[in-house]
């Protein structure tokens, strides 16, 4: 049986980070969340050899102590952290925050929306494609699910 590892939430806001939880339990996602509030929270998680590392990091940009661009950067300068993917998860809708994600190698940029259904349908494009790469475990809706 595989271990599945964790998907590490980097959230500061209580309320985003409860809809991100409860889209990933709606989107019947397998793999366990681990909720840090900020960029310095999740490096240290990240740099603690006794945690698992994460399948994926969901992350805010702007966040107290080191906002997501600055841990990203450091994520990207540590050879131990550089091939984590990452799913930026903001309300930025600067182009240059996109820029910036994007060259530091991040894998999706969804912008919050306030509508809750809107927000599940960009949240399930992402883990379809985690699940279909094998980095992301859904239950199936019955036995008899088709792929």
């Amino acid at each position: 049986m595989q271990i599945l590892k964790p998907i590490l939430l980097v959230e500061d806001d209580v309320v985003d980070a409860s809809t991100v939880k409860q889209a990933l339990a709606d989107l019947r996602v397998k793999n366990d969340i681990i909720h840090k509030n900020d960029g310095e929270e999740a490096l240290e998680y990240l740099m603690d050899d006794s945690k698992p590392e994460p399948a994926l990091i969901l992350l805010d940009l702007n966040m107290p102590k080191i906002s997501g661009i600055e841990l990203l950067k450091l994520m990207r300068e540590n050879v131990r952290l550089q091939h984590i993917p990452v799913v930026v998860l903001t309300v930025s809708k600067y182009e240059q925050d996109k820029l910036d994600t994007f060259n530091l190698g991040v894998q999706g940029y969804i912008i919050k929306a306030v509508d809750y259904d809107a927000f599940l349908r960009a949240t399930d494009i992402i883990i379809q494609y985690w699940s279909w790469n094998g980095i992301i475990e859904r239950e199936r809706e019955t036995q008899n699910a088709k792929l």
